[in-house]
Order: C-alpha cells, then structure tokens, then sequence
C-alpha cells in the first residue's frame, strides 16, 4: 500500500446494493458474534465524516461485514483502505468492492485483536507525537462482543505509543453499544462514570458524535448505538504506565456505590489495609468520603502517583490482588458464601 499524491475525485461504479449483496451471498448476522448490518448509506457517510477528513487518507476500517461502511470511505476518497475482517463469509462481497477500486483496497481476513497494525501502512506516513494527527484513520463499526475490550487494546497501545500510534496520534471513530458510549465520554458525576470514562479521557480527547437508532441495523439490536471519536492527547493527564492507572482505577470503581476508600483498601493485603490506605488518601489528598463517580481526573492522577510511591517502596505491593487473598481463605468460608459477600465479611 504505498503513499500516493494527489489524487483525483473517486466515486465506485455502480454495485449491487448492500442489501443485494446480503441475498446474493447468504449473509445472515450471527447473534453469538453480536453482528448488525447498517445498510443506509447516509448513515455509514454520517459516520465518515465524523473521523474528519479521510480524503487521499489511509483507512483501516474494522469488521466491516457486507461492506456498507467501506463504500462510504472510498466515496470519501481514501487514498488506500485496509480492512480487517475475521467471518470469511464476507469475503467475497469485499472482493468486489476491491475489484471496483483497483489498487485501493486491501483486505486481511484475521483477527483485530492480533493483527499487527504497526506493520499495515507505509513508514513515512508517521509524525513526531507532538505534531498533528497523522493521515491515518481506524474506523468502525464493531460488534458488541469486541468493542470494550478492543478499546482498552488501543488505550494501552496510545499509551505505550505502539500498534497503531506507531504513525502518531492515529484517529480512532468508533461505533458502540450507546450505554458504553455513554460511559466513554461521561463527565465527573455523572451516572454513567466509569473506569472506561477514566480509561479513555486520560489519554484522548473523546467526543460523543451521534446516536444511531438500533432500528437502522438488521437485524435490529435491542439497544441504540453510539459513534464515539478518540483524539489522542499530547499529553496524557496522569503520567503513570497504564497497568499502574488501569488497577487503580479498578480497584475503585469495583465499589462504585461506595466511599471511594472502599475500593482504594482493596489495593492492599489485609493485615496493612487500613494503614495503606489511609496513607494513600492522605498522600493524594482525597477525601475518601467521595464516590468513584464523584473523583475526578485530576484525583486519579493523584491517586495513582500516590500508589506508585507505595509500590516503590515495596517491590511486591503492585502484584497483589485481594481477589487471590480471598481465594487462599476458601476453605474458612461460609458455606454458599460468594467472593463478594467474603469481601464485606473481610471489608475488603
């Protein structure tokens, strides 16, 4: 996929609809995939330009299913579009939007999680971090079984600067579940803070777009969708590695109808606990009458510079769990008592 100038207007020729192209190759969306096809292009042309200007861009489009969202990136004149598709029942369907855009289309039939996308674009596409976004962009609309756990793939890799930020702050819109959605750009306060709104905004500007009604998909989710854009940031706002911020964070929201304490003893064998801490609190200088979704950025920042003296003071706080704790107490468990209700019994 080499880098090109610039290019010409680019529309597809004429192709079989989307939907036409379900019928003609059998295509049924497995609900043990958590598969949904939006088949209205205006909507997939909605998402495109949120990602901002893709135009002579690189693209690389997640999961793209019978195609909807790749013809939209290609009318928008993506310079070279690589998608990533795991059902190889797609794959014929992609083949012809690859055989109507000569030389543009490139497709992997493989697993996002494990594909190495450090490796899927030219070199010289790259920028220094500090400068703007480079002339990249990952687009998708993912299945609900992957997004999570894909996102927080890409916020380790953002902070790491590696996968796709090897280019630099590589653009991210996505598509997610809308109650996820909600709890990526969640404000301090809010119902719907959670470790991904912590997770996520540490490390990126992450903007709400628009919500997709789940009418618009086939077959119809129970549930609206949400197009999410994540813009890393030049600075992340807690200059920790992201397993210190990650377990922290964790650890607090684990409890989130509790005081914010609740969670933070967790981070600590029993027999030192309460001394920890307090220590940690008082060193961060958090009230821990607080709730996990009341702290803001700035308290996880504290919290987690807070934490990583303490671990530094003590070479195997950071692998502790409390969860292995409760474990080795097993056999001194109330019969029919579950890990939770040992946790209130130990104030865990």
């Amino acid at each position: 996929m080499g880098a090109s100038g610039k290019m010409a207007s680019f529309r597809l020729p004429p192709l079989p609809t989307i939907g036409e192209i379900i019928k003609l190759y059998n295509l049924r969306a497995q609900k043990q995939l958590s598969q949904n096809f939006l088949l209205d292009l205006r909507l997939t042309d909605k998402i495109v330009r949120q990602a901002g200007n893709v135009r002579n861009g690189f693209v690389c489009e997640v999961g793209p299913g019978p195609g909807g969202l790749t013809r939209s990136i290609l009318n928008a004149g993506a310079a070279q579009l690589l998608v990533v598709e795991k059902d190889t029942r797609f794959l014929p369907g992609l083949q012809l939007l690859a055989e109507a855009a000569p030389e543009k289309v490139k497709i992997v039939h493989g697993d996002i999680l494990t594909y190495k996308m450090e490796r899927a674009f030219p070199k010289q596409l790259a920028k220094e971090w500090d400068d703007g976004p480079p002339d990249v962009h990952i687009i998708g609309n993912l299945p609900f079984s992957v997004s999570t756990p894909l996102i927080i793939r890409w916020l380790e890799n953002i902070a790491n600067r590696d996968g796709p930020f090897v280019y630099g702050r590589t653009q991210l819109t996505l598509t997610f579940q809308k109650e996820v959605a909600e709890r990526l750009t969640a404000s301090t306060g809010s119902r719907q803070r959670s470790r991904l709104s912590i997770m996520a905004q540490y490390l990126c500007n992450v903007r709400s777009c628009f919500t997709i009604p789940g009418r618009a998909f086939v077959p119809k989710p129970e549930v609206d969708v949400g197009v999410v854009h994540f813009t890393p940031l030049i600075q992340p706002q807690i200059n920790q590695p992201f397993k210190m911020v990650e377990k922290v964070v964790r650890n607090v929201f684990q409890f989130r109808r509790k005081y914010c304490r609740r969670g933070i003893e967790m981070l600590f064998p029993e027999a030192r606990r309460s001394q920890l801490a307090e220590q940690m609190l008082l060193t961060a200088d958090v009230d821990p009458t607080l709730r996990p979704t009341e702290l803001s950025i700035s308290h996880f920042r504290n919290l987690a510079e807070a934490y990583s003296r303490l671990c530094e003071a003590d070479a195997g706080l950071f692998s502790y769990e409390f969860r292995d704790e409760l474990r080795q107490k097993k056999k001194q468990r109330r019969p029919g008592c579950t890990i939770e209700e040992e946790a209130e019994r130990y104030r865990l």
